[in-house]
């Protein structure tokens, strides 16, 4: 079958994510890059997708143009990856899902909550997917954990504890003029949270993703350490789930000695489970009154929903850029369903699970402006 025909906005030279996306559509040979709206402005999108080897009359000074002409082409994309500042996702999104172009957005969602639900709106409006790359979802033993729990293996849940910390922006980089620390402290076009926006999110859809809980109320206390900073750049947030279970989550990106410690914990009545994104192929699995127990990738204990996201075989490290393809794999399947007009079940992230997530940031905010009181989600 031929590589379904991608597109991308934003993502150009000098960005990180859009390097991501790209190798991540080809792991598994299932997207060719063919079309891109790779900068804010015509000439640096032009030359971004001259080096990635797109015919002239492919790159656009503009998405709007690029989903115009796009959807006019008998060869035209038939999905787009968005991986611009969140400020842009609403715009882009919308442009590419009136047109019945499949979208793959990066996450948070919108930078307001106002633009989620009319995206929310537009997504349910179109026939194209949506898929919101939280790409830690994709990962083979966080889809372990998450089975485990389902199964009940920890029986009734009881606390759960997630952690990412960071430490890039431990000075304000953003003021020695670094692309990627500038947009993500400004409120413009990384919304009203900054680091809860942006690994934030991460952590609670993951924490969510695994235990199936769905959150009730959250206390946060937000705060910018870096003098001058206008947005968080250290987040605590107290979580009380429905059914009783409680929650904290702790993000920074102001914490010396961590690169991307994304970590989770969950404990039930049963027994308990831990997960470290720098150590992914491990999930730890505690019994209540029995040894610790280190379930690997491949070894004895592994279940299925681990198995479909894994690649390689054991011994060998599997880690971001493959559980990010698992992401682009599985949208594969989707589209290539949809040509029938098949909706199969998955995994993957949805516009509703980017909704829940600029809710979460919003909240976050709103406690937190108000003392850390506790507020309803």
């Amino acid at each position: 079958m031929a590589p379904i025909r991608l597109g991308m906005v934003g993502g150009g030279n000098d960005a990180f994510i859009g390097g991501v996306h790209r190798i991540a559509s080809r792991i598994d040979g299932r997207f060719q890059l063919v079309a891109g709206a790779l900068s804010s402005t015509p000439e640096k999108s032009k030359a971004s997708g001259a080096a990635l080897g797109l015919a002239a009359d492919r790159c656009y000074g503009d998405f709007v143009e690029m989903a115009q002409r796009e959807a006019r082409l008998k060869n035209g994309v038939e999905a787009v990856a968005i991986v611009t500042p969140n400020h842009v996702h609403y715009a882009a999104a919308r442009e590419f899902l009136k047109r019945g172009i499949h979208v793959i957005c990066d996450k948070p969602l919108t930078s307001t909550l106002a633009d989620a639900k009319k995206l929310v709106a537009a997504a349910e409006k179109s026939d194209a997917l949506f898929v919101l790359t939280h790409n830690y979802t994709g990962y083979p033993m966080v889809r372990q954990a998450r089975a485990m729990v389902a199964e009940g293996a920890l029986g009734k849940l009881r606390v759960v504890q997630v952690e990412y910390p960071q430490d890039w922006l431990t000075d304000a980089v953003e003021q020695t003029g670094a692309k990627q620390a500038e947009w993500r402290t400004d409120p413009a076009r990384s919304g009203a949270g900054g680091c809860v926006g942006d690994i934030g999110t991460h952590a609670y859809n993951l924490a969510g993703f695994v235990t199936g809980l769905t959150l009730d109320s959250l206390a946060a206390d937000l705060t910018s350490f870096v003098e001058g900073r206008r947005l968080d750049d250290n987040v605590h947030v107290m979580l009380r789930y429905k059914g009783g279970a409680k929650g904290m989550l702790w993000s920074s990106q102001v914490a010396p000695g961590n690169e991307n410690a994304l970590r989770l914990r969950v404990y039930g009545d049963k027994g308990g489970l831990e997960w470290s994104q720098e150590d992914p192929n491990y999930l730890w699995f505690t019994p209540h009154g029995e040894p610790k127990r280190l379930l690997t990738r491949n070894g004895a204990g592994a279940i299925a929903a681990n198995q479909t996201a894994s690649r390689i075989p054991p011994g060998h490290p599997e880690g971001y850029l493959e559980g990010f393809a698992n992401i682009y794999n599985e949208a594969a399947d989707l589209i290539v369903a949809a040509r029938d007009g098949g909706r199969p079940e998955h995994l993957l992230p949805t516009v509703q699970d980017g909704l829940a997530g600029v809710v979460f940031i919003d909240a976050c905010v709103r406690s937190s402006n108000r003392n850390a009181a506790w507020v309803s989600v």
